[in-house]
């Protein structure tokens, strides 16, 4: 034997803002056809709510229909459990999801424990982290150079990165393309490359080598390009070079 579904008061709650008043479409208009498309009858179906009827298709309704504004009120609507019609209607209406949306108070409490978890990861990853994790990250989220700064506000600043936007922490923590994002930044903080020509240029600075590495295309970020350029072809043996600098 099948489960009876039982009826159930509901919210709904406008979702950009909550204004003091606001009307919603509930019959269909020239400008704005209120439409569901039924898949198994493979036709578009006329929505309309009447308070008379047992249902929110106009091809459902008989010829009295009694029709009645829907009106959010401080960006809310509670529709009881005894008026089913007007619960289906909303569930139908094309504007479900993107104006308006139903309170789940358990799917937005599961949804809350989830960025909890999230959040309270991250943070655990951000006290374990090393002090060349550290570095590395302060690099590249944060463009700072980690040798300006004590150990101490590094940690700090990871922790409320992570606190803050725990996802993007999450993600970056162990990326190798950010790993050597870093390792590009520490060229540029030991003066082993240079950016010149306001921005325009990158050129290595080592003892042997004082030529241009590459062009910084308009807008880009140069530290971008630099790693982009090393781990080419072209950029194989300056890379090398590099490392060999910095080992």
């Amino acid at each position: 034997m099948s489960k009876q579904k039982i009826s159930v008061d509901k919210v709904y709650r406008i979702i950009n803002g909550s204004p003091l008043s606001y009307t919603l479409a509930s019959r269909t208009h020239a400008r704005f056809p209120l439409m569901w498309y039924d898949e198994a009858k493979n036709q578009n179906r006329v929505l309309r709510y009447a308070v008379n009827q047992k249902s929110p298709f106009e091809d459902e309704q008989d010829g009295n229909a009694i029709l009645e504004p829907i009106v959010f009120e401080d960006g809310l609507l509670t529709v009881p459990r005894n008026n089913p019609v007007l619960q289906e209607f909303l569930h139908y209406h094309p504007h479900n999801g993107i104006v308006f949306a139903e309170i789940d108070k358990e799917k937005d409490a599961s949804a809350e424990i989830a960025d909890f978890d999230i959040e309270v990861n991250a943070m655990i990853e951000a006290r374990k982290l090393s002090v060349d994790h550290m570095e590395m990250l302060t690099r590249v989220l944060f463009g700072k150079d980690p040798s300006t700064i004590s150990t101490a506000e590094m940690k700090r600043d990871l922790l409320v990165f992570a606190k803050n936007d725990p996802s993007t922490f999450m993600n970056v923590i162990n990326d190798p393309e950010l790993t050597f994002q870093a390792k590009v930044r520490t060229f540029f903080e030991n003066s082993l490359l240079a950016i010149r020509s306001n921005g325009k240029e990158i050129w290595f600075n080592t003892p042997s080598n004082k030529k241009k590495m590459c062009s910084v295309p308009f807008g880009e970020d140069p530290f971008i390009i630099a790693a982009g350029h090393l781990k080419s072809d072209d950029g194989i043996d300056g890379l090398k070079m590099l490392e060999s600098l910095i080992s």
